[in-house]
C-alpha cells in the first residue's frame, strides 16, 4: 500500500507544480468599472492582481459603486484596446478620477474627527 500512496503523492505533486508553472506566467488584463455610469477602463496587465482588487474594494467599502475583473491575456485580447465589455463604453481616465474620488471621501471622513 506504501508504494502506492507515494505514487499517489508524486502526481499530485507534478500536478500542482505544473499548474503553479503556468499560473506564475500567465497575465491578466486589470480593467475598473464604473457602474453607476457604465463604463471602464483597462489599466494594464500583471501577473497577480491582489492590489487592484484590494484598492477597488477598499472604493467600495467607502460607498463607491465600482468594480473590478482581471481576464486572462489572450490572442483574440492580446491588446488593450481588443477588450470590450458587454453594456459598458470605454472612459480614458476612470482609473485616476476614481481614485481622486476616493481620496477626497477618505481625507473627508479623516477631516470629520478632527
Amino acid at each position: 500500500m506504501a508504494p502506492l500512496f507515494r505514487a499517489h503523492n508524486y502526481i499530485k505533486y507534478l500536478y500542482f507544480s505544473a499548474a503553479n508553472f503556468f499560473n506564475m506566467n500567465t497575465r491578466f488584463w486589470l480593467i475598473i468599472k464604473d457602474d453607476s455610469k457604465k463604463t471602464f477602463e483597462v489599466t494594464g496587465q500583471a501577473a497577480n492582481d491582489n492590489a487592484f482588487s484590494n484598492k477597488t474594494y477598499a472604493m467600495q467599502k467607502a460607498g463607491m459603486n465600482v468594480s473590478c475583473i482581471s481576464p486572462p491575456v489572450t490572442n483574440k485580447t492580446s491588446s488593450k484596446e481588443l477588450v470590450k465589455i458587454t453594456g459598458y463604453i470605454k472612459e480614458d481616465g476612470l482609473y485616476e478620477r476614481l481614485l481622486q474620488k476616493y481620496r477626497e471621501i477618505t481625507m473627508g471622513s479623516i477631516d470629520e474627527w478632527q
